[in-house]
């Protein structure tokens, strides 16, 4: 018989993919994409008056074929003007030999649970192994999402949490410390980042910025950086004199040329493309080196791609399938068996 549709809800993605899961697969798309088993992401965009509106979609050659579309509503405004997540949408899983979609699935959680895991892939790759001190800038769900990712590949003791809202850092504090058993110091804004990055083996940063604020300056060398909030042409948090002087490794060069960190530094006439050391991808295929030096800056673009979006769905849509979980769903309008 056809595997039913599913729809499957935050909650249930939430149940089903655990971020220790979620990095294995996202590192195991990386390969495969650099191995040329992967349907190459592809990415449209549509702005609107309060935010933006993303459709990513890539493929993966596993065990069996699968194919995955997402579309993402991106308003940075919705937690403080509407009570609602900045991130909302719905991803859609195919069987990539048959065009069957196999699930609808709450995109958010996969969106923070991916994107995470990718920085995690990166941090093994371009971290100093014994990194232990990270400031993390952005105190909400995704920052959220980074620090349980980086303590899951990193001895990290210690974490300086920094937010434009010090509640919300404080909160993410009380939150994660005692489940994670770091340490982590709450600042008081954006005030507190240089002094935090004096002593930073790693630096994750994930807002809404429109403006660089991670200075060249500031970074020590041998930091490893994570810019992860810039996904639109309008989103920057690096000064590109940053990405110069560092190791510059996108998820995709392509993409981080148009809608990443790496755009500006390009805009600016401060790198080309030339510059860049290698894609994530080839580096955990191992076809290019990761850090090479304890003093290196490396900086890991990351605009998120439909590679991740299709690993991280794999996972939840076979867990679900093992677990029984789902709302059969049918497309035809027949009505239910039974009495």
């Amino acid at each position: 018989p056809a595997e039913p549709l599913l729809f499957l809800s935050r909650r249930e993605v939430a149940e089903l993919l655990g971020i220790d899961d979620c990095i294995v697969a996202v590192e195991r798309a990386f390969r495969l994409h650099a191995e040329g088993r992967s349907i190459a992401p592809r990415l449209f965009g549509l702005h609107l008056d309060a935010g933006a509106l993303h459709a990513k979609g890539a493929g993966l050659r596993l065990a069996r074929p699968y194919a995955a579309v997402k579309v993402n509503a991106n308003f940075p405004r919705n937690p403080d003007l509407h009570g609602l997540p900045t991130i909302q949408g719905l991803l859609v899983l195919f069987d990539g030999e048959r065009g069957r979609p196999l699930a609808v699935m709450d995109s958010g959680e996969i969106t923070a649970l991916r994107t995470a895991a990718a920085t995690a892939v990166a941090a093994r790759h371009l971290a100093r192994p014994e990194s232990s001190l990270a400031v993390l800038v952005g105190c909400g769900v995704q920052g959220r999402a980074q620090l349980r990712a980086l303590a899951a590949v990193l001895p990290l003791r210690r974490v300086h949490a920094i937010d434009l809202d010090p509640a919300r850092a404080r909160e993410l504090a009380r939150d994660l410390g005692p489940q994670l058993g770091l340490a982590i110091e709450p600042g008081e804004g954006l005030a507190d980042l240089d002094a935090a990055l004096r002593h930073a083996d790693v630096c994750v940063t994930c807002t809404t910025a429109r403006e660089p604020f991670l200075r060249r300056a500031a970074v020590r060398p041998g930091t490893f950086v994570a810019a992860v909030g810039a996904d639109s042409e309008e989103k920057q948090e690096v000064e590109p004199e940053l990405l110069a002087a560092a190791t510059v490794v996108p998820d995709s060069l392509d993409q981080a040329a148009v809608i990443g960190e790496l755009h500006w530094a390009l805009e600016g006439g401060v790198m080309s493309r030339a510059d860049v050391h290698a894609e994530l991808p080839e580096i955990v295929a191992g076809r290019r080196p990761g850090r090479s030096s304890a003093g290196e800056i490396t900086l890991f673009d990351s605009t998120g791609t439909a590679l991740q979006d299709v690993a991280a769905a794999v996972v939840v849509y076979e867990s679900a399938r093992a677990a029984g979980l789902g709302t059969p769903l049918d497309l035809e309008g027949r009505a239910p068996a039974g009495g």
